[in-house]
């Protein structure tokens, strides 16, 4: 073999054998390849708007958000479905879920005014949140938005607003409880068990400028047991059918807040998502069975069955989006692991601190796989996207598909080390648009302001 040709020398190394190991349940998982999103080919998009790269499918979105729709109206006779903002806040997200009949759901004033912004009417906007400042409340009072009320100051501080404005509103009051199914998320409202929930609501009947007219928990997230939601629905209906009594109010709304999972792993969990993941009909069908036991002997105008409220955000938007991303370096580890290193970390991939993502390389792949561990691009030894994943051998270039990671990653994403790359949709003909564009220099420091006698870095000259 002539010099030119020979191979380099690469030091042998010893590994185990672990090519399609088994898992606690006897079964390997094979590793698909997922040429395209929608029909149009990734490699395609990586060549047009770079690397790494978010991808959203309009038509995923809006099969989603009809799903859940259609779910929920054929099992109960009053449903409104509001859009969880701080799951996905992008423009484009957003304005296709309103196309599709979704309320914005809010919890800042930042969220109410891109609701506004948006073209959103205020008569169609839920506020919720633990912090509300004066001015954004005012607007929303002005606008008619539909405000959960999350502890007394902020009740006062309402009420000071309506009476301001001569105005006599409806709220909502948010409850929290323990359904013995999930962690109780004490922070947020009012507590039914202490019966500060029923004080709240006996100040706001003796008041003259609010009116008491729905009821909203939220009981936390990624809810794998629909038995959470019974126990919730029927905890709601109780202190409505007292709260009623007690003050004479009409309760109109029940809103159950959000917590549907998606087709996401959580660490920890080891079977499939496919086995422990209920289906948007298993959710719908405890909710409303359970709510229409409740309510069906309320009759009349003032007692009928309540509008159900929805507020999911991440089973409807988590596995309409993927990050791309590509291999920029490959490493053999001490212990005798592979390793590769993508140009995406957890600053763009939030949710891999709880999720096992799915990664599935863009083309066939040849090699036997092994168990890999894959590496972000930050100089950070906490960046490590997934700890063990089962990957044939990559090279430097090589494209990975990274999901479900439509939820919290684009609000929850951080601009650290380095920039934010391309958002792309694919609508449903086919077409592409950018529709958040990646961050650069300028993008970074526009709100930056250098003092004048900081302007030049070296003022008494180059250092030696």
């Amino acid at each position: 073999m002539s010099r030119r040709t020979r191979l380099p020398w690469q030091k042998p190394t010893i590994t185990p054998h672990r090519a399609g190991a088994m898992n606690k349940f006897g079964a390997s998982r094979y590793q698909f390849f997922q040429p395209d999103v929608d029909g149009v080919e990734i490699a395609r998009l990586v060549r047009e708007f770079g690397s790494p790269l978010f991808v959203i499918s309009e038509r995923k979105l809006r099969e989603n958000v009809r799903r859940l729709r259609r779910a929920f109206a054929t099992r109960y006779p009053r449903v409104r479905y509001a859009w969880s903002y701080k799951t996905n806040y992008l423009n484009a997200v957003c304005a296709v879920l309103h196309q599709e009949g979704a309320w914005a759901e809010v919890v800042s004033d930042f969220e109410y005014q891109k609701a506004r912004a948006l073209g959103v009417p205020g008569s169609r906007i839920l506020f919720n949140g633990p912090y509300k400042p004066r001015a954004i409340l005012e607007s929303a009072v002005a606008e008619g938005a539909s405000i959960h009320l999350d502890h007394l100051d902020e009740l006062y501080l309402v009420e000071d607003i309506a009476e301001r404005a001569g105005k006599k509103i409806g709220v909502t009051m948010r409850l929290n409880f323990d359904t013995g199914y999930a962690d109780p998320w004490s922070r947020f409202g009012f507590n039914i068990d202490s019966g500060e929930a029923m004080d709240a609501a006996r100040h706001i009947a003796a008041g003259r400028s609010l009116r008491l007219t729905g009821l909203h928990s939220h009981i936390g997230t990624f809810i794998l047991d629909v038995r959470a939601y019974i126990s919730q629905v029927r905890i709601m209906a109780d202190f409505m059918k007292a709260v009623e009594s007690e003050t004479g109010c009409a309760i109109e709304t029940i809103d159950i807040g959000g917590g549907f999972a998606s087709r996401n792993s959580l660490h920890g969990v080891y079977l499939p998502p496919d086995q422990v993941v209920p289906s948007i009909e298993q959710y719908a069908e405890a909710i409303a069975s359970a709510l229409m036991e409740a309510t069906r002997r309320r009759s009349g105008r003032r007692r009928r069955p309540p509008t159900l409220i929805l507020e999911t955000g991440r089973a409807i938007v988590d596995d309409a989006e993927v990050l791309v991303a590509s291999v920029v370096g490959t490493k053999r580890l001490p212990d005798g692991r592979r390793a590769v290193v993508v140009d995406a970390g957890v600053n763009l991939l939030f949710t891999s601190f709880w999720y096992h993502h799915e990664f599935k390389p863009v083309r066939p792949l040849d090699g036997i796989p092994e168990e890999t561990v894959v590496y972000g691009s930050l100089c950070m030894n906490l960046d490590v996207v997934r700890h063990s994943v089962m990957l044939p051998p990559l090279s430097v270039g090589d494209s990975l598909v990274i999901g479900p990671a439509g939820a919290y990653n684009n609000t929850q994403w951080l601009q650290f080390i380095q920039y934010r790359p391309n958002v792309v949709m694919i609508h449903e003909d086919g077409a592409v648009s950018v529709v958040r564009r990646a961050e650069d220099l300028e993008a970074i420091t526009a709100l930056e302001r250098l003092p004048d006698h900081l302007g030049n870095p070296y003022p008494h000259g180059l250092p030696d």
